[in-house]
């Protein structure tokens, strides 16, 4: 049995299989595709919204510690670090409880959105493990940065979900000015050759979401992975109409629920990151987000072995440069 206070995060991110995110998504990522992407060599997270309530939190981090750690002490320790996804926005009312959980269970890395990671970075130091500020602009990258994290995720242009403005290249260039820590580089990312070219840019990691939303681990609906496999880039919208930030979404997903993306493209909501206690049925309930990289979907398959292919074409990518 591997031991959670013995584990070295930071030597854990060297020894990747691939220097890759699964990254965290909205109703999407569960334990399945954690443990999966973990055992295939590369990070796996959740955010902790998608658990309905905090002792349902508490229940998803004892199972993924039981899966991964507490099974054979030579195969556990083969397995990729996994994340925890807090979303520190005001309106999060159970950020508190889900932080105190996280830090009980001695979350490897935790990934905060949409706000300062201030109030997380001491109590993830305490006991080793790694804080992640997800950021979409240059200011935020240098606020954040100010707090004491150790990793800065650049949500770029092409990111599904909650999106960025910034040329992935532009905005490595623009953070390294400053910053040494680790970086992992969101946008758009969706092939093993597209994982390397984030390297040779200057992140250390590349964070990949709407393919792993085409697996077979994904609580994505069997209609919203249909639906990726056969959509393109030209297929998506970037509004604030469904979470009051920019998201890019999938057209067909939107029509599909009786709207016009022309009509509501420019609409703005409110703000309103409450989480799931208690929640009734959200307004994007139904619409379907994805980054610019659908078009790289081309089936639904295991979390393995899309691992394997995107392994295989990094390491094409390394050779063909020799």
């Amino acid at each position: 049995m591997v031991k959670l206070e013995n584990i070295d995060v930071r030597k854990k991110l060297d020894e990747l299989r691939l220097p890759l995110f699964a990254a965290p998504m909205f109703l999407i990522s569960g334990p399945d595709l954690v443990i999966s992407a973990c055992k295939a060599g590369v990070i796996g997270a959740f955010p902790t919204p998608n658990c309905r309530t905090t002792d349902d939190l508490e229940k998803w981090l004892i199972e993924i510690d039981e899966r991964l750690l507490r099974s054979d002490e030579t195969q556990a320790s083969q397995y990729a670090p996994y994340a925890a996804n807090l979303v520190v926005h005001r309106t999060n009312k159970r950020m508190p409880e889900d932080l105190e959980i996280v830090v009980r269970h001695k979350v490897p890395i935790v990934i905060t959105a949409l706000g300062s990671p201030t109030r997380v970075v001491e109590p993830v130091h305490s006991y080793g493990g790694l804080v992640f500020a997800d950021v979409n602009s240059v200011m935020y990258a240098k606020k954040a940065a100010d707090t004491g994290v150790d990793g800065l995720v650049l949500v770029c242009s092409g990111a599904g979900g909650h999106t960025g403005a910034l040329n992935p290249f532009s905005f490595v260039y623009e953070v390294r000015k400053f910053w040494k820590g680790y970086i992992a580089l969101a946008g758009g990312i969706a092939s093993g050759t597209a994982v390397r070219a984030s390297i040779v840019a200057g992140a250390d990691f590349a964070y990949m979401g709407t393919s792993f939303i085409a697996t077979n681990e994904s609580l994505a609906e069997p209609e919203y992975k249909d639906m990726l496999v056969a959509c393109t880039a030209e297929d998506l919208i970037v509004t604030k109409a469904f979470t009051g930030a920019n998201a890019s979404m999938m057209k067909p997903s939107i029509v599909n629920q009786g709207l016009d993306p022309s009509e509501i493209a420019n609409y703005e909501a409110k703000m309103n990151f409450s989480g799931q206690d208690g929640a009734e049925v959200k307004p994007w309930k139904g619409i379907w987000a994805a980054g610019q990289g659908v078009g790289c979907i081309n089936e639904i398959q295991p979390v393995a072995s899309l691992v394997n292919r995107l392994a295989s074409e990094y390491d094409d990518a390394v050779e063909a440069k020799r």
